[in-house]
């Protein structure tokens, strides 16, 4: 009986779907886009800038081109493409995102087995401490962490199209370095913030909004949201903080904010929702970032229904969601009265 040739291509896709993943992340590593960019194009040329054997480049970079990273071959010259394009060391790139899944992130999936049979972290297992504790130890772990989630935050610019923040003094709950605090208010000029988070991550959050919008509208608080919440906002936000979280511990921080909020006040959450059964309709991206966030955080994504329970909880009702690029879900509660 002959073997499902298509079937078994498939499966060998997925099986060496890390190798992928780790080829890109030392052409990274390396450099190699930038130099690339910068005229270093011929394995030779890319050797010598890397330090490496010329040998390993010539392997490294035929399966690159496979994969269409880069154009070009080793003789004539090597060319970047789109893709690679948005792994150039500038602002705003893929970067940080692929050193730090290539780095500390690989190493958490190290540990799956140990992290599906006791639905815990993968990430703990390996390094002996939460990630937020590393991160909060490790300066330039936490750097790169920020600078991850900046690159991966491309739908914040659309955050001001499904809500009215005009005239809103708008709190970041966990804002991290501050990029969708500084999109909001460059699209709502009368809009004022707060950005809140803990203190390791409030130097980066100033730096980052001193560059964009100034720091005249913007307050920088430093604190944990399980003990308070800043006072005085009409809208609260969490983007993609919720996550690691036990539910008891959400509803507590939602009730901190119902506690500070006016009567016209809403909370917003944007976050990766998951379907509560695999159908038809569901993707796989959600999926995926849902047991990331098991292997590095313990934490996991969460339905609408269970968003919608949490709020309840906490005295809030769902007025409406709104979808966001990237498979990324605005919800939007009221204080129930």
């Amino acid at each position: 009986m002959k073997v499902d040739l298509q079937a078994t291509r498939e499966a060998l896709e997925v099986i060496t779907g890390g190798w992928r993943a780790q080829a890109l992340y030392t052409a990274v590593k390396l450099g190699l886009p930038d130099h690339i960019e910068a005229g270093r194009v011929t394995t030779v040329e890319l050797a010598a800038s890397t330090g490496s054997k010329e040998e390993g480049i010539h392997r490294l970079m035929r399966l690159l081109v496979a994969m269409k990273v880069f154009e070009g071959d080793g003789e004539t010259g090597f060319r970047n493409t789109a893709l690679s394009r948005t792994l150039l060391d500038e602002p705003d790139s893929m970067r940080e995102m692929c050193l730090l899944y290539g780095e500390e992130f690989y190493t958490a999936w190290g540990h799956p087995k140990k992290a599906i049979t006791t639905v815990g972290s993968g990430f703990e297992e390996a390094y002996g401490q939460p990630l937020y504790s590393y991160l909060g130890e490790h300066e330039d772990a936490a750097d790169r962490f920020q600078r991850a989630m900046k690159a991966g935050n491309v739908f914040f610019d659309y955050v001001p199209d499904v809500f009215d923040f005009s005239g809103k003094k708008v709190v970041d709950v966990g804002g991290g370095n501050g990029q969708l605090l500084a999109a909001i208010l460059s699209a709502t000029p009368d809009a004022t913030g707060i950005l809140f988070d803990r203190e390791h991550v409030v130097p980066l959050a100033r730096e980052n909004l001193t560059a964009t919008v100034g720091l005249d509208r913007v307050e920088l608080a430093g604190g944990s949201m399980f003990e308070s919440v800043p006072p005085g906002g009409d809208v609260y936000m969490f983007c993609r903080v919720l996550a690691g979280w036990a539910d008891d511990d959400v509803v507590g921080v939602f009730e901190r904010c119902r506690r500070e909020l006016p009567a016209d006040g809403r909370v917003l959450v944007f976050d990766r929702l998951v379907r509560a059964t695999a159908d038809a309709e569901a993707t796989v991206l959600p999926s995926m970032w849902d047991l990331h966030l098991l292997m590095t955080a313990g934490g996991k994504h969460r339905t609408l229904e269970s968003f919608t329970s949490m709020l309840n909880r906490a005295g809030f009702d769902v007025e409406r969601t709104a979808d966001l690029p990237l498979e990324n879900t605005a919800i939007i509660a009221k204080p129930r009265h």
